[in-house]
């Protein structure tokens, strides 16, 4: 996993709570901290990370890197912000395949970001299919929400299927602006 998101995953900590916590994190997960941007580190280390957060915290696994995926998605957008050129959510994602994976690999020829496919539904969902070795469709599904938040929009985001495996199916709906007030 690219360094830079580590240093996002970072960031997300120290905003939701603070720099000592980060530090007491890698302590208790037995890891140095120093990830560089442009460095590749074993995807081991962020599961030590979030294993050792669910221990301080409580949380479940799956909620707390929902979170951490959602709270960074500020940071890795600050970095790259002509890569988050888009009028909503729904174009912005449309647009991770062709603009900002071949910008990643451009940067990070090693890296091997996940693979989005896409079908409008007929109930007016977008349906997103995340495949990666990884299995981190959580944390995409942090990033969505994220990156719905930078667009000031609302989202339901519904796993269909796949949870936790290489290939997750999501429905994402943009709530209306009544279901916002609600």
């Amino acid at each position: 996993m690219k360094g830079v998101i580590f240093n996002a995953v970072e960031d997300a900590v120290t905003t939701l709570y603070s720099a000592d916590t980060w530090d007491d994190l890698l302590e208790a997960a037995g890891l140095s901290g120093e990830y560089t941007s442009l460095g590749s580190y074993d995807d081991a280390d962020l599961l030590a990370l979030v294993g050792a957060a669910c221990k301080l915290t409580g949380h479940q696994p799956e909620a707390l890197i929902r979170t951490l995926g959602e709270y960074a998605f500020p940071h890795l957008a600050s970095r790259y912000p002509e890569l988050v050129d888009a009028e909503n959510t729904h174009q912005f994602l449309r647009a991770v395949n062709d603009i900002i994976h071949p910008e990643v690999l451009k940067l990070h020829p090693d890296a091997s970001p996940p693979e989005f496919t896409f079908e409008d539904r007929p109930d007016g969902a977008l349906r997103m299919t995340y495949k990666s070795a990884r299995r981190m469709g959580v944390l995409a599904e942090g990033l969505i929400h994220g990156a719905a938040n930078q667009f000031g929009e609302k989202l339901d985001v519904e796993t269909i299927s796949g949870a936790g495996e290489e290939i997750t199916v999501f429905d994402i709906r943009i709530q209306a602006a009544d279901e916002k007030a609600a």
